[in-house]
């Protein structure tokens, strides 16, 4: 009998319905500056992904698995601030700091898959690379289109199912208050700091999730480059060394960008950090490193350039028609 108190006493705390976002409300006293930032990220974001697939898309010389694990990343870039700014950009308009607790959930489990596919996709890159520099000779046998496509899926389909046991362990907590976090959108380490039941179950998720997504591809990509550098001090010609090179540098500076923020937010321990430095962490790989990528990629890459100025001259063209 006392057992059933209790439990219907717990499950009568569960009384939140929204929960509010600290870190807007921060902005209210410059609404109009921070609305127009924002909305240029968000714009900028898409545009230039937009035109990294077009531009893969569009040219048959980029029709190559390097540039189709590309233009997976540069649309989950897409999905990323699709998720995160919209509501960003409603709650300043509208000067309201809050979200109900079911987008909330909603928008959580969204920013999972798109957090742990990112991981999978760097790591699948890097594989790609080390194949390309390491096994020149093999590299069709070995990276062609079906085994692209299958990894492609895999990395979408590891990071819905991340998120799938995640969100659904989340969304089993018994949540009585307080409602508010240090944060501008819901992912599970502010939500899970709400919770007034035992989070052991997803603490051990979370745990696995960050071994599995977080350490365990940063360890595989740094491995891949252990060998590609290897590879590539064994190339006779200094000119050769240089191209070859290149070829890696923007990936390894987004992994560098992604994984150094994720390091910060989820492997280092939380007592050495608050959330508003998590919330300001967490913008790095969520909004920022997004709007980067397109700038990254292109910045070196002949090839995405060109792409890009035929899209443009086509585009211009059929104005004046």
């Amino acid at each position: 009998m006392e057992e059933t108190v209790n439990s219907l006493t717990i499950t009568n705390l569960t009384t939140i319905t929204e929960v509010i976002l600290l870190s807007i409300a921060s902005f209210s006293n410059c609404r109009s500056v921070m609305f127009t930032v924002f909305l240029m990220m968000f714009l900028l974001t898409v545009l230039g992904n937009s035109l990294i697939i077009s531009a893969i898309r569009m040219s048959v010389q980029l029709h190559t698995p390097m540039y189709l694990f590309l233009s997976n990343l540069a649309f989950l870039d897409i999905c990323y601030t699709s998720i995160t700014i919209p509501n960003i950009l409603s709650a300043i308009l509208n000067n309201r700091n809050t979200i109900s607790f079911t987008g909330c959930f909603v928008q959580l489990g969204l920013f999972t898959v798109c957090a742990s596919t990112e991981c999978i996709l760097l790591a699948v890159m890097a594989y790609d690379r080390y194949v390309a520099i390491c096994h020149p000779l093999r590299y069709r046998a070995i990276v062609n289109r079906t085994v692209c496509l299958y990894l492609a899926f895999f990395a979408w389909l590891s990071g819905s199912l991340n998120s799938a046991f995640n969100t659904t362990a989340a969304s089993d907590l018994y949540f009585c208050g307080p409602n508010a976090i240090e944060s501008m959108w819901c992912e599970t380490q502010p939500i899970i700091h709400l919770a007034c039941s035992n989070t052991y179950i997803i603490d051990v998720l979370n745990s696995i999730g960050g071994t599995v997504f977080g350490v365990g591809c940063l360890i595989f990509i740094l491995t891949s480059y252990v060998f590609i550098l290897v590879a590539i001090f064994r190339i006779p010609s200094k000119t050769s060394r240089q191209k070859t090179f290149s070829t890696c540098t923007s990936h390894m500076t987004i992994v560098a960008l992604y994984f150094g923020a994720l390091s910060f937010m989820y492997v280092l321990p939380h007592k050495t950090s608050s959330q508003k430095i998590d919330s300001i962490i967490s913008m790095m790989y969520a909004i920022f490193t997004p709007m980067l990528n397109p700038i990254i990629y292109s910045l070196r890459n002949q090839q995405i350039i060109g792409a890009m100025k035929n899209i443009l001259l086509l585009f211009h063209k059929k104005g004046f028609d």
